[in-house]
């Protein structure tokens, strides 16, 4: 698509852009919405599911369907994408129950991963590697404003509105990107004969789906070291031993294996996941520390978000800017990663006498080191191969980051889930008069669970309810709660920490070669079986 004009290409990356927001507000303003949902249709067993479906399919969907598009081109899958998205989100509006609502999810998924796969490919199908810099930015800003309005938009409409509207506010948009894609966007003018790897396909998704469902289950439904987690990455190794003898003998592979023999590709990958690890761990627990430790309301945490977001945003703009304009990007990816590092540590000195502006301060460097540093990886990766392989590339780098959130957000609640058991313990023990008998019993029991820091209303009443003289103990028993808390979140945010600096470290061995002019010319150069020249820096 290089030979379109300058106006063109920029229409069609618009279209593009259009796709993308469509499906990053669609997934953002589903979580404000989901208690209302879930009171309206039941099965509070099974919510959790409506987000784990969707990264399921999405996930697969995403590095399969980047093979098939370098193989038949883009236009197909966003178009495919598009119309199964507004499908399922149409039918996620009119769902009567809990799972008919999951199963409308998973089809939203298909779709999602479709858009996702094929839109960063796209545009490196449009523009050269030393162009793409500026326009990657734009598209991964795209999410963070899905970030800012999707959650503060969803809390407004189940507030005021019908809860369906969540899903059908954005089909306008959907329905424009469709129309835009089908007018704007270029067929592809030959297609590559190759013989689909239909039994790797199989055996990629049989590795992701129970490795993605143990990680998601573990610490939280089911124990570490219980049968069904043990089961499920015991059914993942085997599947991935016979992934790995399959794809060594396809002609075709759905993922060619020598692609890690590039150590671009692979160090970006690695960096990729490493930073989704941090990146997830920040958005969880972040309103955790602000409501539960700092006593804001729910409501108010998603403004307190809103900073890091809105940083990310604009470092990320800036950040393509300046890698179109000068060819770099090695030292400006270790810029973000140390700015990232940085935030991440200042959080993990918070406690419960932090102010909240300093907070404010810690999530604006986490947000600005992300927003330079997390497209930077996509572009590096688009760079070391050749152009008939930049939709799987694409789609390799984005399955890596979606397992670094995944398994992140896992880690870091074991962690939590650890500390705070430890934590509470030694507070029994500090506190021995706390369970004693009366009125101060029942105080004790419900200090037992920390969730109660997340209900405010919760605490006032057993603040109003209690006996005389009591206040004091009240007092305290909220205070070392709240201490405690805080100190398991910190643990979270300093594993974060040493997670992004490791990431910092691993980006000191990635080679910084130039990036291309063209998608023609230089291809041999970065093949991933040829050599591939270095610069200094």
């Amino acid at each position: 698509m290089e030979h379109l004009s300058k106006r063109k290409k920029i229409t069609i990356l618009i279209a593009i852009m259009v796709s993308l927001l469509f499906v990053s507000l669609n997934q953002t303003i589903v979580g404000t919405a989901l208690p209302r949902i879930v009171a309206d249709l039941g099965g509070m067993d099974l919510f959790n599911w409506v987000f784990t479906i969707f990264m399921l399919t999405s996930s697969v969907t995403a590095i399969l369907v980047g093979k098939l598009s370098d193989l038949y081109g883009r236009k197909p899958f966003v178009l495919a994408g598009l119309t199964l998205f507004i499908a399922g989100s149409f039918l996620c509006g009119t769902a009567d129950t809990i799972l008919q609502l999951i199963l409308y999810r998973g089809l939203q998924g298909f779709g999602g991963g479709m858009i996702m796969s094929t839109a960063f490919t796209s545009v490196g199908d449009l523009f050269p590697p030393r162009e793409r810099g500026r326009w990657q930015g734009l598209m991964s800003a795209s999410f963070g404003l899905a970030s800012v309005f999707g959650p503060t938009l969803g809390g407004y409409i189940v507030d005021h509105w019908d809860w369906h509207w969540v899903f059908w506010v954005f089909l306008p948009f959907g329905l424009v990107a469709l129309v835009l894609i089908i007018r704007l966007f270029p067929s592809a003018t030959e297609r590559r004969r190759e013989k689909v790897d239909y039994l790797g396909s199989l055996f990629l998704t049989l590795t992701i789906v129970p490795m993605l469902l143990a990680f998601s289950w573990a610490g939280n439904r089911y124990d570490w070291l219980s049968f069904e987690i043990l089961g499920l990455f015991g059914f993942t190794l085997i599947a991935l031993a016979a992934f790995l003898w399959i794809e060594v003998r396809a002609s075709s592979p759905v993922l060619p294996l020598d692609l890690f023999r590039n150590s671009i590709f692979t160090i970006s990958n690695i960096v990729g996941f490493l930073t989704g690890m941090g990146m997830f761990g920040t958005i969880m627990y972040t309103p955790f520390f602000v409501q539960g430790v700092q006593g804001v309301s729910a409501t108010s945490s998603g403004f307190i978000m809103m900073p890091m977001t809105l940083s990310m945003v604009i470092a990320s703009t800036v950040s393509g800017q300046i890698i179109s304009r000068t060819g770099r990007y090695k030292k400006l990816a270790l810029f973000g990663l140390a700015v990232m590092a940085a935030g991440l540590f200042s959080m993990s000195r918070m406690d419960v006498d932090t102010p909240l502006h300093t907070t404010v301060i810690n999530i604006i460097l986490v947000g600005a080191g992300l927003g330079i540093s997390f497209p930077i990886f996509t572009l590096t990766v688009q760079n070391a191969v050749e152009h008939a392989r930049l939709g799987v590339a694409t789609a390799s780098n984005q399955l890596f980051r979606q397992m670094g959130g995944t398994i992140g957000v896992s880690v870091m609640g074991t962690i939590f889930s650890h500390q705070m058991e430890s934590e509470m313990k030694q507070m029994v023990k500090d506190l021995p008069q706390a369970s004693g008998a009366g009125g101060n019993a029942e105080m004790w029991s419900s200090f037992q669970d920390p969730q109660i820091l997340m209900d405010p209303d919760r605490l006032e009443r057993i603040r109003s309810a209690l006996p005389e003289g009591a206040a004091p103990l009240f007092e305290s028993l909220l205070k070392l709660v709240k201490e405690s808390f805080a100190l398991a979140i910190e643990h979270v945010f300093f594993a974060g920490t040493l997670v992004v600096l490791l990431a910092f470290l691993l980006t000191f061995f990635l080679r910084e070669i130039p990036l291309r002019q063209s998608n023609r010319t230089g291809e041999k150069e970065a093949k991933v079986k040829g050599p591939v020249p270095q610069t200094e820096g």
